[in-house]
């Protein structure tokens, strides 16, 4: 079968599931960028000290050699001095000897200044990241987020070690060689500086114009991490589908954005850069054609012209670095913008300064108070919501999708917070409780099961991290995954692979009710997970689930009757609202849409299936 060529930008590509205006970045000015990245240097301030010290001594060690070759051709070619010499020699090698030392010490320096940097802000970004609200993943792709925590931190520290140590020895290197080339020469040293002008002019034009394009660089590059992380972890979708030409499509498309926003900063300083370099050279033309016409009429030595030959090549010198540290402070000013962006983001809802700690374990009553939420102030989700839960009890959600039932279980444990209302546990409004003590009481199984890539030990004790062997045994009988787990080779320690892909559905959803089992929480959130397996592995799934559910008020978004049946609450939900509530033989009295539900539903079908055919009929 012949594969069909895929085109940059072809219109069988389908748009990014992630809108491109969550990865732009806040425009900064470039002094807020460099201030706030160079209050990480005050943590570590005897490593920048250190580092400058070092750097300065390079640099005048330097110094010494035009010197010492002015001395040396002087001494041996006009007075014939062989003694001079020699010592001339030695000391043009200590001075070679002294700036290596330094400058290898400089270099130590620098790496342990610069790894230790990365790893506070890294590490600064990820605690940030980790106090987020669930509201801000949903609106970023993860491949961006990943790009800014590696690429771009990588970017922003180059400002505060690369920049600040290069930067000032540039500037030292200019006016210590500029004051050694005014002791030689006042009039060539004055004639040198005729390419200036340009150099600034030049800096000032790249300057300018040189941010946007460098943003625009960083964008395209967290688009196209976005994109690949997307599609390694959805590969098995692509692969079913037969989607791979397509997938090449949108990756290309997206390499493309990238190459073009690369393209765009290397044409720019293609340009400017041999610009800079042919400003420089126009001044060693100037110098050699005022100096050689100098030392023929007697006026300079041949040694001293040497010397400052030598001086001005040491003085175009750091200019060039200035101008290649231009080009890495507007790389790393656009990285700044995408790392600050995260850190000034506003963090997970918040604590008050008097919260309060919740006891090790609660009751387990769960009140909701005329609750209303909403995402955005024109999408109301909720409206007038109330629950109340005794210590123990079952509460099943049921209703169409849409309906807001996983809403309503995530104000639980503050993933977003109620808009109107109150949520209380044992009387405590969750609002004035700290974060951590109230996750603590709450245990958390999703329908599509959670597993870290790692061992099935690790994945279990993730409930609880002090938990015995003995204690993580019994929890994975109870969830009725000891007998798979024993016959594995490596049996506990195991590997799960990324997202729990070596495992079957029904036995990464076994591991995760272990985990629960493990932390023991008073309260638990359930959304049921037995509707994509088959009946024996449901068998087992559900009697580890009423393991699990035994003396613990629990909150399970129901897709069958079988959990139904059981409840001691079931709530309707229909357009944000509780429609209907009761026990199942109390609705099935009260006749009403739980009761036409369960007449029409079959064995095979799900709670939410038949109530859409029900609302489309």
């Amino acid at each position: 079968m012949q594969r069909r060529a895929v085109r940059y930008g072809d219109p069988m590509t389908r748009h990014d599931t992630v809108n491109d205006e969550t990865m732009i970045s806040r425009k900064r000015g470039a002094w807020e960028v460099f201030t706030r990245v160079f209050a990480y240097l005050r943590r570590y301030p005897w490593f920048g000290l250190g580092m400058m010290v070092c750097a300065v001594l390079t640099t005048l060690a330097g110094l010494a050699f035009p010197k010492l070759i002015q001395m040396m051709i002087d001494e041996f070619l006009h007075q014939r001095r062989l003694a001079e010499v020699y010592w001339l020699s030695g000391a043009l090698l200590a001075a070679c000897l002294l700036q290596n030392i330094f400058n290898f010490l400089r270099i130590q320096l620098n790496n342990r200044f610069e790894q230790r940097v990365i790893f506070d802000m890294r590490c600064d970004l990820y605690d940030k990241l980790q106090r987020l609200s669930v509201q801000y993943f949903d609106q970023r792709a993860s491949g961006d987020l990943m790009t800014r925590v590696i690429d771009d931190v990588n970017a922003v520290e180059r400002i505060l070690i690369d920049g600040i140590e290069q930067g000032t020895t540039a500037l030292l290197a200019l006016f210590g060689v500029g004051y050694m080339m005014f002791v030689f020469s006042p009039t060539l040293t004055l004639w040198s500086f005729i390419p200036f002008p340009l150099l600034l002019a030049g800096a000032l034009i790249y300057t300018m114009t040189a941010h946007n394009r460098y943003r625009a660089q960083r964008v395209a590059a967290s688009g196209l991490n976005a994109l690949l992380l997307d599609n390694l972890q959805g590969i098995r979708q692509i692969k079913g589908y037969g989607r791979e030409p397509h997938e090449s499509g949108r990756f290309g498309t997206k390499a493309n954005d990238l190459r073009r926003a690369t393209m765009r900063v290397m044409n720019a300083w293609s340009i400017y850069s041999p610009a800079m370099e042919f400003s420089a050279w126009i001044g060693y033309v100037v110098v050699f054609w005022i100096g050689g016409a100098a030392v023929l009429r007697g006026e300079l030595t041949v040694g001293a012209f040497a010397g400052f030959l030598a001086y001005i090549g040491m003085f175009y010198s750091p200019v060039r670095q200035l101008h290649g540290l231009n080009q890495m402070f507007q790389a790393a000013r656009a990285a700044g913008e995408r790392v600050f962006d995260i850190l000034d983001a506003p963090v997970e809802i918040g604590e008050r300064p008097d919260a309060t700690v919740l006891p090790a374990r609660v009751a387990g009553a769960v009140e909701y108070r005329g609750v209303g939420f909403e995402y955005r102030s024109d999408l109301p989700v909720l409206r007038d919501v109330n629950i109340h839960a005794r210590p123990g009890e079952t509460i099943a959600l049921v209703g169409p999708t849409g309906a807001g039932k996983t809403t309503v279980v995530n104000l639980l444990p503050r993933f977003y917070e109620a808009t109107r209302g109150a949520v209380l546990i044992d009387g405590h409004d969750i609002r004035d409780l700290t974060l951590e003590s109230l996750r603590q009481q709450i245990g958390i199984v999703s329908q599509e099961a959670f597993l870290f890539n790692g061992t099935i030990r690790e994945n279990i004790l993730y409930g609880r991290l002090d938990a015995t062997e003995t204690e993580m045994m019994e929890a994975a009988k109870a969830a009725n995954c000891h007998e798979f787990i024993m016959r594995l080779p490596e049996k506990y320690d195991a590997r799960v692979g990324e997202r729990g892909v070596k495992l079957s559905v029904g036995e990464k959803q076994r591991v995760s009710i272990a985990r629960a089992l493990l932390k023991d929480p008073p309260i638990l959130i359930l959304d049921e997970a037995t509707a994509s397996v088959d009946t024996a592995t449901e068998k087992l799934i559900q009697e580890a689930l009423d393991r699990l559910m035994a003396h613990r008020t629990s909150f399970v978004i129901a897709h069958r009757l079988s959990t139904v049946r059981k409840a001691d609450q079931i709530l309707v939900l229909k357009n944000g609202q509780i429609s209907e509530r009761g026990s199942h033989a109390e609705l099935m009295r009260l006749n009403g849409l739980y009761a036409q539900l369960c007449r029409v539903q079959s064995t095979a079908a799900t709670i939410e299936e038949c109530m859409e055919e029900m609302e489309t009929a």
